[in-house]
């Protein structure tokens, strides 16, 4: 297989994969180029390559700029901006967990924590399943909160790494 046909599908193997998570195909075609890329691209090398309009090219690199995972850099004569992505792959990992938790996890805790310390009118049982399901709910994201914390600070730890490696 030529190089150019394995990072073409890796590129739309990481779009299908990111569209499953939640982020959108093209966010996550864009990314897996400028990974698989070992110079750094300007917006009309990812346009060209993957065949995306500048204005979809341009609002997922600022996404993808905003998420860590992507850095803008200049070239000395160039009026162009080329992009690079961050290659550390456990950095990269930590840069996604952080951002779900900022714009996921957190919203829905500050949600639950309202709604289960609210005065609700209404029958009584029902009220009393809805607090039920709204402490659960959040007992289970404080978990998964918990959880990325802990992930989060181990990635850096040298046992950590050894652990991972074993297991593979």
């Amino acid at each position: 297989m030529q190089l150019n046909d394995a990072k073409m599908e890796f590129v739309q193997t990481w779009g299908s994969i990111g569209s499953a998570w939640g982020i959108p195909r093209s966010m996550a075609q864009i990314h897996a180029l400028l990974l698989a890329s070992n110079e750094a691209l300007s917006t009309e090398d990812v346009m060209e390559t993957i065949k995306l309009s500048r204005g979809n090219v341009n609002i997922n690199m600022r996404e993808l700029i905003n998420w860590r995972l992507v850095s803008k850099q200049n070239k000395i004569g160039e009026r162009k901006e080329f992009f690079t992505a961050q290659t550390d792959i456990m950095s990269m990992a930590q840069n996604i967990v952080e951002e779900r938790k900022r714009r996921e996890l957190q919203p829905v805790l500050s949600l639950l924590s309202k709604l289960k310390n609210e005065e609700l009118e209404g029958n009584e049982e029902e009220v009393a399943h809805f607090k039920q399901l709204m402490q659960e709910l959040d007992d289970f994201i404080k978990q998964l909160d918990q959880l990325s914390e802990i992930w989060l600070k181990l990635k850096d730890n040298f046992f950590f790494k050894k652990m991972i490696k074993t297991m593979s």
